[in-house]
Formats: C-alpha cells, structure tokens, sequence
C-alpha cells in the first residue's frame, strides 16, 4: 500500500509518520507550502522553519521528500473566500474551505491520487460499517479536529487515515520525545495558517482598509463610540471595542450603515434556541432519506471540546437544529457540524445563516 503524509513540520504530523514506520510504512512525504514568496508580509507563512523539520522526519525514516507549492490556489478559493465572506459581513472558517479544497482538494487531485491513502496528523478517526467509510472523532476530545473536516467528502474520507486519532496529546507528546523528534516541544499552531504571525486586524487593515463607522448600545441605541470598519468585529466578540464600562458584546451588525450594535450582556442576538443551515453537506450519506424529523443528534458551532444535544430536522432546502439548551455566539457565516446522539460519527455540515 502507497501512502502520501502531509507533514507540516509539527509535532502531530512528524509524530504519524513515525507510527507509519512503526507499522511497516514508508510513506511520501508531502509539505504543502501555502504562503507567498514575497516581501509583502500580509497573506505569507513563516515556513522556513517547517521545511527544515519536515526533511529532517524525512530523512530520519527514510522517506522520500516533497514540497509542493499552492499559492495560488489557496489564495483563489480559501482567501478571497475569506475577504468576501468578511466583506459580507459573515464570520468565515478558512481552516475547514482549506481542508475540504486544498489538501485534500487540489493536492489530492494532483498529487494523492496516486496514493492509496493519504495520512495527516488530524485528531480524528475513521469508522467502517456496513461496507461504508465514515469521519469520527477522536480519543482525545480536547483535541478532536473533527469540526475543522465537517466539509470533506466520501471519495476523499475514504482515502483518508489518521494515525494519531487514537491518542491522546500527551500520548503523542511522549512518543516524540522518544524518537527525539525536533519538534517534540514546539507550541500547537495557533490561527490561520496564511496569517503566520501577523494580526488578523491587520490582514483585514491591509486588503479591506478602514471605513470608520458607529457603535450604538443595542437596548437604548446610544452613540457609545467608534468602529473602524464593521469587518473588524464579529458577533460575540467581547474584546476590541474599546468601550468602558463593560464588558460589551458585539451582538448585531449593520453592513449597510456600517454600524456596529453592543449590549453589556449577551441578547437574544447573541444566545438562540434555533440554528438554520444551509447547504447542508454530508460526508458519506444522508441517514435519513427521507429528510431529519425531530431526530436526536449532537453538533458544533465552532471548534471546542463540548458536544452540545438537539433536535435536527429539514424545513425545505434548510436543516434546523433546535438545541436542548440555549446557544451563546451564533455567527452567520460559521460552520454548523453535526455528529450522531453519540458524538461520535461526524454526519456532516452546512453554513450558518440568520439564526431567528
């Protein structure tokens, strides 16, 4: 069997490979270079540092190195969908558009095609029934990287395998110190990868620029200061604003006035009892043909370690889900992911639109 592993140069990914040898494999390894080579340090990655580490797994394990450069389709589909998504007003997920077109979007069509699988260092599984392959969760729930995979699609789970989705971090942690990789104690990446160190203001500063604009108490609609531009703030945010006598909570946004809507406690826009998908997407297939009813299941509205219980159901061309408790920071424009009643089998996901 053939494998190609993308190796980013971290510990979870130089950690799969070593498993991979450990069972017999000598995977291609692949690092897929994304940022920009030039001096414009907006929409760049600090990747040097990566290469360095990856050819040094590389050579550790005897394994063929390759590094392959897509600059330019990430910044045509997954960053112009960033800024159009903000321009929009929406709150974008890059990291899952990244996952679902182009590691194993375009690199699978270019590059793992000629592999039989393809390995990476996600937390995740793979569960096969009934003669079907399907995305679940993680051991480690902490660190489940599910939701970031809500998007991908069977051709591509079903040639995907995750050697380190049966650990824990620590577990992986360990095994790196044992095999005295270099990146043993390097920090987890933080953000979005194209960002490298540079703010995510700033980015936005660079390609959207400023648009100064009000910011009016949500309750009384008082003037309470200024914004620079609502593509700045997110719903929910509770920083940033520079207001006193907070905390404040961006809780609405006006994208044609360019106003920007804060409340000292969480509002009905903030917290809701009701979230609507659409294009809802499913990885391996729809287990109910005939559409959800009022069916038991679990989800996610943004990458953490709780799983949150509701009902999912099919209004039209819309999935709603109604949790069984209130839901605090629904943002247009993030991904809702859903998971079976126990959490454990990724169904699929669609956007977030209006939430009431």
């Amino acid at each position: 069997m053939t494998i190609a592993a993308l190796v980013s140069g971290g510990v979870d990914s130089s950690v799969a490979v070593a498993l991979l040898k450990e069972a017999g494999y000598t995977p291609t390894i692949f690092y897929i270079r994304i940022g920009k080579e030039t001096d414009d340090q907006y929409g760049g990655c600090t990747w040097e540092e990566d290469t360095e580490i990856t050819a040094y797994i590389a050579k550790k394990y005897g394994c063929r190195m390759e590094t392959v450069t897509l600059t330019e389709e990430y910044w045509d589909q997954v960053i112009t969908y960033t800024i159009d998504s903000v321009k929009r007003g929406f709150t974008p997920n890059p990291d899952i558009m990244c996952n679902k077109l182009i590691k194993f979007g375009v690199f699978n069509d270019r590059w793992g095609k000629d592999f039989d699988q393809i390995a990476t260092g996600h937390y995740a599984t793979i569960t096969r029934q009934d003669g079907k392959t399907y995305l679940s969760t993680a051991a480690d729930r902490v660190k489940d990287q599910t939701y970031f995979l809500g998007q991908i699609d069977n051709p591509q789970i079903s040639k995907l395998i995750f050697p380190i989705g049966h650990l824990q971090k620590s577990e992986v942690r360990r095994i790196a110190a044992n095999e005295q990789l270099p990146s043993a104690d390097r920090k987890d990446s933080q953000g979005i990868c194209f960002l490298g160190k540079i703010n995510y203001n700033d980015f936005l500063r660079h390609y959207l620029g400023t648009l100064p604009g009000k910011i009016i108490e949500y309750e009384t609609g008082k003037i309470l200061g200024e914004h620079d531009g609502y593509w700045f703030h997110t719903i929910g945010q509770r920083k940033g604003l520079h207001l006193g006598g907070g905390p404040w909570f961006v809780v609405s946004k006006d994208i044609s006035q360019n106003i920007i809507y804060a409340s000292r406690t969480p509002t009905p826009t903030l917290n809701g009892n009701r979230i609507n998908l659409q294009g809802f997407h499913f990885i391996t297939h729809s287990p109910w043909p005939a559409g959800p009813e009022n069916t038991e299941i679990t989800f996610k509205i943004r990458h953490t370690p709780e799983f949150t219980s509701g009902i999912l159901s099919r209004v039209g061309d819309t999935y709603v889900i109604e949790p069984d408790e209130e839901i605090h920071g629904i943002a247009a424009g993030q991904f809702g992911v859903v998971y079976d009643r126990n959490s454990h089998i990724c169904i699929g996901s669609g956007m977030i639109i209006n939430t009431r």
